[in-house]
């Protein structure tokens, strides 16, 4: 290789470039006039939007275009993006996603699953999972999480659990894995990704909570370092990215064409160049500063915990819980807090923070909380927030006997989640449903993990608990009844 075609290479993958945005920049520069969409034409025609949004992101609101590359087929700066994104995680390939990681958790089970083949996945995975079975007609065959009794959350994955799943069924085509949960559990990344390549399965890695793995050495593995096959990146969460802005990464024999073919089947053919900007420039700050950034949040994080485990009544949760197995790993980032022990549910506490003292945390759940830390929070924040859960304690604080002491239940699988979505089906009050099949969600979001599945029967246990979930105020979704009153279950002849 000559040494000019090595500096051009290393020009190329500086991970100082942003070239989406120098490309808008250009563009702004050359005072194009625009006879295309979007009709607003850079917030002239739309100036109430202007005004609450700024004119400098209505300038950059623009369409595809030969200077600005196409996100369903980029061979420019939008592909430099990629090749970028791809260098900063360690993978094959990037794509840069516009509809969230639900469309790049889809473009993985698709990719890896034609209608009738097996996925072996814990069911606690987020809808996006399952909605993908029903897109695909795959066939999931759940390897079902324990419980931490103490906790009232589910798990990750038990390594012998997976190896039974994979010899029972052998000719499965893939494994997903759900790391880190929501809480900041961890699965055996590595020896679940070398079992189901010795059986010839791909692994797909849902790491929406996870972006952060992939830049600081104090934190756990992440997908593309143990070798995964594929991986959603929620870059909007703990990244920095503008809302609904994600990664696909791809690796090893995982065909780039193909994937793409798969994630334009779904993703908009109007791609934001504001989100897509907004991925490229935060993958520039993670890659050059991504270190100190979550050195920071981990501190941060640290201090918070140990501030809050002062208050009898609350526990939040660390390493302390590794077993080598199902909880292999813990990420430290992770404010997760447990309320039962003050006999409050997580919601409860959800919503006393922020109706009384104007603090909005991520999710409250029957029985944890959990604040969100990055980059951007300060020092008297986060005193805040343990000062309102110490006053919360002192004036709320009831016996926590009533309280639901988990949050996960074993569904009992009857049809693929594909076959009872688009079964005929009649409607039932949710007090009626018990014994029967549903055909369609409950969960409570956030985190968008359902309580029952299509597919999957009804239990007496499932109702009491979405109505303990409807009496502690979690917001529940997934029905065709926006009360949650009624759910849809497959008719009787079709069972």
């Amino acid at each position: 290789m000559s040494m000019k075609m090595s500096e051009e290479i290393t020009v190329t993958l500086s991970q100082h470039r942003v070239p989406i945005m120098e490309a808008l920049q250009h563009y702004q520069k050359a005072r194009v006039v625009p006879f295309d969409v979007p009709g607003h034409k850079h917030g002239r025609g739309n100036k109430d939007l202007a005004n609450f949004l700024g004119e400098a992101c209505l300038h950059h609101d623009v369409n595809s275009m030969k200077p600005l590359d196409n996100l369903c087929h980029p061979v420019s700066v939008i592909r430099e993006a990629e090749e970028l994104a791809a260098d900063a995680f360690g993978a094959k390939h990037a794509f840069l996603l516009v509809n969230g990681t639900t469309s790049a958790v889809q473009a993985m089970v698709m990719t890896a699953c034609k209608a009738g083949e097996k996925i072996i996945m814990p069911r606690n995975v987020h809808r996006s999972a399952i909605n993908a079975l029903i897109l695909s007609g795959a066939v999931p065959v759940y390897v079902n999480p324990g419980v931490q009794e103490e906790l009232g959350i589910p798990l990750g994955m038990s390594v012998d659990e997976v190896k039974k799943a994979i010899l029972d069924h052998p000719d499965a085509k893939a494994i997903l894995i759900n790391n880190p949960t929501y809480y900041g559990i961890c699965s055996n990344l590595q020896a679940i990704t070398d079992l189901a390549h010795n059986h010839g399965m791909l692994v797909l890695v849902d790491e929406a909570h996870g972006t952060h793995f992939y830049f600081n050495d104090q934190l756990p593995a992440s997908a593309m370092s143990v070798g995964a096959d594929m991986a959603s990146i929620s870059m909007h969460k703990s990244g920095g990215s503008l809302t609904q802005s994600s990664f696909l990464l791809i690796n090893n024999e995982v065909s780039e064409g193909y994937t793409r073919q798969i994630i334009n089947l779904t993703q908009t053919t109007s791609g934001s160049y504001l989100l897509m900007s907004s991925l490229d420039i935060s993958r520039k700050n993670l890659a050059l500063h991504g270190q100190e950034i979550f050195d920071k949040v981990i501190k941060m994080a640290q201090y918070t915990r140990d501030e809050i485990n002062k208050i009898d009544g609350y526990y939040a949760y660390s390493k302390e819980l590794i077993n080598g197995d199902t909880v292999f790993d813990f990420d430290e980032s992770k404010l997760s807090i447990h309320t039962r022990q003050m006999g409050l549910a997580g919601i409860e506490v959800y919503d006393i923070l922020r109706d009384e003292y104007d603090i909005q945390i991520e999710f409250g759940d029957v029985a944890n909380i959990l604040a969100y830390i990055s980059v951007g929070d300060r020092t008297l924040d986060l005193e805040r927030l343990v000062a309102a859960l110490a006053e919360i304690k002192r004036r709320y604080k009831k016996d926590p006997g009533s309280l639901f002491d988990h949050e996960y239940i074993n569904p009992e699988i009857v049809q693929t989640p594909q076959q009872a979505f688009y079964a005929e089906k009649e409607i039932l009050h949710l007090s009626e449903s018990a014994d029967r099949v549903a055909s369609e969600f409950v969960m409570c979001y956030p985190p968008g993990i359902p309580i029952v599945a299509p597919g999957e029967r009804i239990t007496k246990e499932i109702i009491d608990y979405i109505d303990y979930c409807k009496d502690k105020g979690c917001f529940l979704t997934g029905t065709e009844d926006p009360q949650v009153e009624y759910i849809n279950v497959v008719r009787e002849a079709d069972r």
